[in-house]
């Protein structure tokens, strides 16, 4: 049997991605809804931050941080609805190597760094909530600034180090990626070198940062319970509770997510499932955020209305 080395066969310059080609008779339906849901994704974010910038009373660091969160929501979501709308209503499945490769490093990087940003967001509701008289010493203004740096610039780095193994691999066929955007696993497959670096890599970074994020958020809220236990009036609970329950309900519904894609096996029956998956944390998830911390928040509701009423000159 003749074997034929990858090197005789023709390296590709552009992949297909395959979508949702299966249910092409829903194709209009799905473009409205997932318009809808990118229109309201980009439209919630953005009033978060338009409420934060303007209202003075906001200016602390938890709204900090939800700026910072409200901002990647928007750049996440935009990475990769933009083009799956395009392969569901045009049929523009095509994308290049290089476009492939670029969506997948902010995909990669802007995930990471939701993952970091929620740990430094339980973290200061444990400093609010665990150590209150000392809460403005330890957070302040340029505590917060490196914190938010740090993520942001730490999980570039560590994606940058993924993508360059990434890009030292060659594709010679087939081309077609059976998923709605550029993730990780269906694109290794594709290779034809041997891919064990890249994937160990790959596997190392990415638990680096979604474990550790993770054990840190646990170790805090673990904190902050017995703390709020510790509170003698159930008044005092219930007020403790309120500041942090919106973001544990956020790191809930993204870590649950993540924990469920991880859990669905490989095999090619679960693809639907393993896109359905996606669609949670690429779309649902980034809509439904500035929705859960808006819902109960009084300080957003009093900032919308102090906006919505004031009158032009």
């Amino acid at each position: 049997m003749m074997t034929l080395s990858w090197e005789n066969q023709t390296m590709i310059v552009e992949f297909v991605l395959q979508g949702f080609s299966s249910i092409l008779q829903l194709n209009i339906s799905l473009f409205i809804m997932f318009f809808i849901f990118y229109i309201l994704t980009v439209f919630g974010n953005i009033l978060i931050v338009i409420l934060v910038l303007c209202n003075h009373a906001l200016h602390t660091p938890m709204y900090f941080f939800l700026v910072n969160l409200s901002f990647l929501e928007v750049c996440y979501t935009s990475n990769i609805v933009p083009k799956m709308l395009l392969i569901i209503i045009a049929n523009q499945k095509t994308i290049s190597v290089v476009g492939c490769f670029t969506q997948f490093y902010f995909f990669g990087s802007l995930a990471a760094t939701e993952c970091l940003l929620l740990a430094v967001m339980s973290y200061d509701r444990y400093l609010a909530i665990c150590q209150p008289l000392r809460y403005p010493i330890l957070m302040t203004g340029s505590v917060c600034l490196r914190l938010a740096t740090g993520s942001w610039f730490c999980c570039f780095l560590l994606t940058a180090i993924t993508m360059v193994l990434l890009c030292r691999q060659t594709f010679c066929g087939p081309n077609e990626i059976d998923h709605f955007f550029c993730d990780f696993n269906p694109l290794i497959h594709l290779s034809c070198m041997d891919t064990s670096l890249t994937e160990t890599i790959a596997f190392a970074t990415s638990s680096t940062v979604t474990l550790v994020p993770f054990f840190l958020i646990t170790v805090s809220y673990s904190c902050i319970l017995i703390a709020i236990l510790r509170i003698s009036s159930g008044t005092g609970r219930r007020k403790a509770f309120s500041t942090c329950s919106s973001h544990l309900t956020v790191v809930t519904v993204f870590y649950g997510t993540l924990i469920a894609m991880y859990l669905v096996p490989s095999a090619n029956s679960s693809q639907y499932l393993r896109k359905g998956f996606s669609l949670l944390y690429t779309i649902l998830t980034p809509m439904f955020n500035p929705i859960i911390y808006s819902l109960r928040n009084r300080d957003i509701h009093e900032a919308l209305k102090k906006c919505l009423s004031k009158k032009p000159v």
